[in-house]
This record gives structure tokens, sequence and C-alpha cells, in this order.
């Protein structure tokens, strides 16, 4: 048996993970990688094939924090960061028997169908509507309560099925959406937080988080194939199995087995854990069952990825960034993003290259759809969501399955979340990450991999001057 020794070891080689161990090792602390899996980059896969690049994981990400712009920049020129051209801005809503924009001015707010005229009129009064102060509300009630039901219906219900692929009556607001949350709490209202948030000051720093949709030029597994190759392939250990973790003196050690079935071990002073809720017990054996229950039990919606590309579709045109369609619809899909609208170079000229998103807390029964069943349904969704002609047919289609794929802040996210809290200050240098909490969106987890890198960097410090 061998072993390695050192100062940190990061579990779990997707983006969190990835981004730790690259700003650590950047901040000139000795990291080691390990992954269960035969390759990096955990969720995010990109898939290469007859002129289409299609993702399995997520498709973009938002440019939310400046942290996501300096990590394309320092990975350049491995990895480029591309944004969604501005003829894809135009956001859908499904009613009835089409998509709707939503609107992106006060004229189109009067226009639009999406909305009832009560609920326009009342959205007049919500900056002097009062303010509720409850941290367990969901976004259900919150948006019933300031907006009115049809902004629920067709704003942010499909825009939760869209990011969560979840259910606006059980995602708690403040854990779910916290930034809304705060322009209640802080500004009284949506509308007056909005306007405040636009009247701060923003220094050039600031001015990075942007805010635009984004990917990576050539596919998003360009980025966790760039962090990797900055990282340093033999600081990372893939194929490892029956991995489990344990206090060692002030230290920890952490055994393995490796792909060719041999015993190994790793010793560190630092653990950082970027795994799945389910994962924690089996990881972490010496952790209560007080605390790891609250994490163990976060719950996760499965989702059903079908990518659908076509060599040409004539005369249509998508200059959109796709489609959410609201569950009062009833419909399979829980939305459409037009990859090939936003991105160059992900579909063949005058072709189009679509994603569609099933399953999710509407319909979870879609994972164990056949792969036939699967086909048939999205060949009767293009044709009647996307109105193209019933002859033309997909010349490039894949399937994607994940029934772990997004966690779901719901009611129980304070217990998680204080057990967390607990378990990190029981264990010293132990850092519970990923999207377990502080998001889910792949800003957040590459803002979340900075914070924990300057931490431990902090701690090393004062460790030293004591």
């Amino acid at each position: 048996m061998e072993h390695i020794e050192t100062d940190v070891l990061v579990i779990g080689a997707g983006l969190t993970g990835l981004t730790t161990a690259f700003q650590l090792r950047k901040l000139g602390i000795k990291t080691v990688v390990i992954e269960r899996n035969a390759e990096v980059g955990g969720q995010i896969k990109s898939h290469r094939a007859a002129g289409f690049i299609a993702e399995s994981g997520p498709n973009t990400g938002v440019v939310s924090y400046p942290e996501v712009a300096e990590l394309f920049a320092a990975l350049a020129p491995n990895c480029t960061l591309e944004t969604a051209r501005d003829e894809s801005k135009d956001r859908l809503i499904w009613k009835g028997t089409k998509f709707h924009s939503i609107p992106s001015s006060l004229l189109g707010a009067i226009k639009t169908p999406l909305f009832t005229w009560p609920d326009k009129i009342r959205v007049l009064a919500e900056p002097f509507r009062r303010k509720v102060s409850d941290p367990t509300e969901s976004v259900a009630s919150m948006t019933r309560r300031r907006l009115g039901k049809s902004f629920l219906n067709y704003a942010v219900d499909p825009f939760l099925a869209g990011v969560y692929a979840g259910n606006p009556e059980t995602l708690i607001t403040s854990y779910a959406l916290p930034k809304l949350y705060r322009l209640e709490q802080e500004h009284g209202s949506f509308v007056r937080g909005a306007i405040a948030k636009a009247r701060e000051t923003r220094t050039e720093r600031d001015k990075l988080a942007t805010k635009k949709v984004f990917s990576a030029q050539g596919g998003l597994d360009t980025l966790t194939a760039a962090l990797a190759t900055h990282i340093g392939e033999e600081h990372i250990v893939l194929n490892a199995s029956q991995l489990r973790v344990m206090p060692h003196g002030k230290k920890w050690v952490a055994t393995y087995t490796d792909a060719a079935q041999n015993e190994q071990t790793i010793y560190c002073h630092t653990v950082v854990s970027t795994v799945g809720g389910y994962s924690i017990a089996d990881l972490f054996p010496f952790i209560s069952a007080v605390d790891v229950t609250p994490i163990s039990n976060l719950e996760y919606a499965s989702v059903v990825q079908v990518s659908v590309g076509f060599d040409s579709v004539g005369s249509a045109k998508f200059n959109a960034f796709g489609g959410l369609v609201p569950g009062i619809e009833n419909r399979p899909v829980l939305g459409i993003l037009y990859p090939s609208s936003c991105f160059e170079g992900r579909c063949p000229k005058g072709g189009a290259l679509f994603s569609f998103f099933l399953g999710g807390k509407r319909n979870p029964e879609l994972l164990q759809a056949t792969d036939d069943e699967i086909k048939e349904l999205i060949n009767t969704q293009v044709h009647q969501m996307l109105h193209l002609p019933v002859t033309l047919k997909p010349s490039f289609i894949r399937i994607f399955r994940h029934s772990a794929a997004i966690p779901q802040y719901e009611i129980n996210s304070k217990e998680r979340l204080a057990a967390i809290k607990n378990i990190e200050s029981d264990y010293n240098n132990l850092h519970l990450a990923g999207n377990i909490r502080d998001g889910i969106g792949m800003a957040d987890r590459i803002k979340q991999g900075v914070t924990i890198a300057r931490k431990i960097q902090d701690n090393i410090k004062h460790s030293n001057r004591s």
C-alpha cells in the first residue's frame, strides 16, 4: 500500500472541486483532487458529433460574480469565455398553443397575454405592499402575495422549472432565491430594491459581473479540462472507489481503492468535500447521525435532458435563449433551450440544436421511460412546440438521464445548513462544499471554490503565526 501526503485533499473533480484546487495551487498550497469517475468534470460534459456540440449537464451559466470572469481570464488561452449573442436575449414562456416573449418594456408588459389585467395593475402597488419577514415562506406564497397568481403561473413557476426543475410551493425563497428574498427584507419591495441596486456605485471589479449568459468556447468541458491542466494530472486521482475519510490526530487520513483494486492512503491537513448530500454519511463515517441526517435528507430532482439537432431547419428562425413551460399548461416538457442561437459552432451552418428538459418534480416518472418512448415524446414536441415540419427528422439526438440532478432548497434547508455549520465547527479543517449549500448555478460553484481557497489560505497563515 502506497500513501500520499498533501496539504489539502479536495474530494470531487466537478466545477467546485476543480476551481478550489486551481485556486489553492495558485496560492502555492499543495493540493490533491480525488474523483470516483474516470474523468474530471462532474456533471459538465460536452458531446461532439456530426458538427454538433451538445451539453449533457449544465448548458449555460450567468456571469453573476466577478470570480467567473477572473477564472476564465486566469485560464486563458486554454479556455475562452463565450457570452450569448445579443439576438438570443429573448426569453419565452409557453401559453396556450405557442411561446410568448417575456416583456422587457412597459409597453410589452401592458400588451403581454401572459398575465391577467388585475395582476398587471397589482404590480403597480408592489412597492407599497407590506413586507413579510418569514424565512420559511415558499416562493409560491411570496409571489402570490406580492405579484399575483398569474405571475406565479406564467413567470415564477416556469423559471423555477428551468433552474431547479422544482416546485414553487416547496422551494423556500430565502434559500432558493436569496437575492430576491433580500430585496424585500432590505428594501421592502422588489421594485424599490431593484432600483436601489441599480443606483449603487460599482467598482471596476464589480463591473466584471456582467449578468450575461455564458458558456465556454467550443463547449463547457473545455473549462473543466483547462482547470485540470493547470492543476496538473499528477495531482488528480481518478477511478477512486470506496473512499473514506477519518480524523488522524490533528490531520486527516483518506483511504480508497484505485483502478487496479489496490488500497491507497492519503494524509492531509485539510479536507474539502464537494460531493452530494447522499454521499456524506459513507464518506465521513465518524459524523454523528444527528448531524449527517439533515444533509443526507437533501432531496434531488431527476432530469432527462435530450439534445436534438437538425442539419437544416430551412427558413425557420430561433432567435431566443429558449422557452420555459408553466406547469399549468400540462405539457411533458419543462423547457427548451436553443444553444445554437446562443453560441457559435454548436451545429452545422443552416441547422439548429435544441436541449429539451423533461421530468423534474412535475414528471419524475419520465426518468424511467425507455429511449424509444422519450424519442417519440420529443418528436411530437418538436413539431407541436417548435412548429417544424412533420417531415423534418433530427439528424442528431442524445438522451441524458440524471437521477439526482438538482438539489431542492426546501423547508429542511435550515436544518441542513445548521448541521454543516456544526460539523465544520466540531472538526477543524473540514469544509463541506458543493451544491448542498450556497446555490446551484455554475457561477455559485466558482465563487464558492474561490471563497473556500481563500479561507484555507487564511487558516494556514493563522496556524503558522500560532
